[in-house]
This record gives C-alpha cells, sequence and structure tokens, in this order.
C-alpha cells in the first residue's frame, strides 16, 4: 500500500479543515479516522491554529511524519461539510490513494464565492446592522456604499497578499473616512450608525468563537493562539477607526 501518499492526502484533509475554520479537535479527529481506516496502528497529531503535526506508526515497525504549515484561514463550511462527508466514505469502506487524492483535490479547487457574491454580501449585512442599530434608511443606504469601498479595499489587499494587521487598518480607516464622506455629502445622517454597520463586517466573531470552543474543548493552546489572533485584529479594526476619527472628528 502507498503509505507515504495516504499519509499526504490526509494531511491534506486536515489542512483544508484547518484553513477552513474546523475546530482543532475536528481536525485531528478527522486524521485520527481516516489513518485508522487505511491501517495505520497508531496516529499521533498535534494541531494548532497555524500547523499540523502527524506521526503514524505502520505494522512493520516503520513510522512517518508529516509536518504542514497554516498561513491562510478562510472560514468556508461548505469545505469542512465536504471533508467530513469524504471522511465518513473513507471509514465506511476505504478508497484507493489516487482516487481519494482526486476527491481531496477536488474539494482543495472546488470555487468560491464570486465577487459579485461577496460583494452583494457586504452590502446586505451593511445595510441591515445599520438599521438595525437605530440608523435611519438613508444611514442604511449609506452604510451600504461604504461597504463597497470597505470590499474594494479588502479584495485588493487580499489579491497583493498584504499582511492582514495593516490591511485591516486601512480598510476600517478607509471605511470611517467615506462614512463620513457620505454625511458631508447629505447621503447619510448618522455617521457612528453608518460606522458600526460597516464595522460588523470586519469584527472576528467566528474566530473568537471558534477560539473559545477549542479552550472548552481542552485544546487550550490552539485556543488562546486563536484568541489573541482575534484581539489583534480588534485591537487593528480600532486602530483604524481611532486614526480617522481623531482626524475628522471623534464626538460622534
Amino acid at each position: 500500500m502507498q503509505y507515504k501518499k495516504i499519509l499526504d492526502n490526509i494531511l491534506d484533509a486536515g489542512e483544508i479543515l484547518l484553513i477552513a475554520g474546523a475546530e482543532v479537535s475536528r481536525v485531528e479527529d478527522t486524521i485520527r479516522r481516516m489513518s485508522a481506516a487505511y491501517g495505520f496502528i497508531r496516529t499521533d497529531v498535534f494541531t494548532i491554529t497555524s500547523s499540523v503535526m502527524v506521526t503514524v506508526h505502520l505494522e512493520n515497525g516503520e513510522t512517518l511524519s508529516q509536518i504542514r504549515r497554516i498561513k491562510t484561514h478562510q472560514t468556508d463550511m461548505q469545505k469542512i461539510e465536504a471533508v467530513n462527508a469524504l471522511s465518513r466514505t473513507v471509514c465506511a469502506s476505504p478508497i484507493p490513494a489516487d482516487e481519494l487524492q482526486k476527491k481531496i483535490c477536488n474539494i482543495k479547487h472546488e470555487p468560491q464565492r464570486s465577487a459579485k457574491q461577496q460583494l452583494a454580501a457586504y452590502v446586505i449585512v451593511a445595510f441591515a446592522f445599520s438599521i438595525f442599530f437605530g440608523g435611519k434608511l438613508r444611514d442604511g443606504i449609506a452604510a451600504a456604499i461604504c461597504s463597497v469601498v470597505l470590499f474594494g479595499i479588502i479584495y485588493i489587499g487580499n489579491r497583493i497578499h498584504l499582511q492582514p494587521i495593516i490591511l485591516t487598518i486601512l480598510a476600517s480607516a478607509m471605511m470611517c473616512a467615506s462614512a463620513f464622506l457620505t454625511v458631508w455629502c447629505g447621503m447619510g445622517n448618522a455617521v457612528d450608525k453608518i460606522i458600526i454597520g460597516n464595522i460588523m463586517l470586519l469584527i472576528p466573531g467566528v474566530a473568537l468563537m471558534s477560539s473559545v470552543r477549542d479552550m472548552i474543548l481542552g485544546d487550550t493552546i490552539s485556543g488562546l493562539l486563536g484568541m489573541c489572533e482575534a484581539i489583534l485584529r480588534a485591537v487593528a479594526i480600532a486602530i483604524g477607526c481611532a486614526l480617522v476619527l481623531m482626524q475628522l472628528g471623534g464626538n460622534i
């Protein structure tokens, strides 16, 4: 059996899960179950938010080890569900290594939401939260306009691989500036309601809740790392907004 190739594929599956936002316990459990299905007599897995380390033991006494470095994270529930379904299939009846590789490759390269769909989501969320927090209809419309600016900056920043913290500071600053501009142009009324509608697009709520979940499940190191990343991003949002508010008026 092609044990090294199978381990490569299993690590690919774990990597997809971790990048897509799965909790550490799910990643480790998936790797263990798939490894057992292919005949590895023991699997030792250590996962944190930035890496996956696996050592498997074969019946002949040989051991294989791999480490994967995770540099990006992008929540994608569809990929998590796809890997979970593949894992259940493998555990019920192991498939050949080549077929496993093909299925994992299909999941990895599954097309994401188009830019138009993401932009539409930004507009709807910004509009809805602006109204939810007490803004008028014109504030919601202004927040939707600002969300287009926010999306454009994030989209370009991701394309040029801008450092996430710097991108967050820049995006929040430009969003605040555009909120003031809409008020000055008469499109909006309450700049605070416009800003808060867009801030909700930046707040790392999923990352924070995932880190809390990891700590509850006993993965303290991963939970603390995830929480630190979420807090740093929240601080970056505050810095970006503060830079503009101090210049254009912070008494909103």
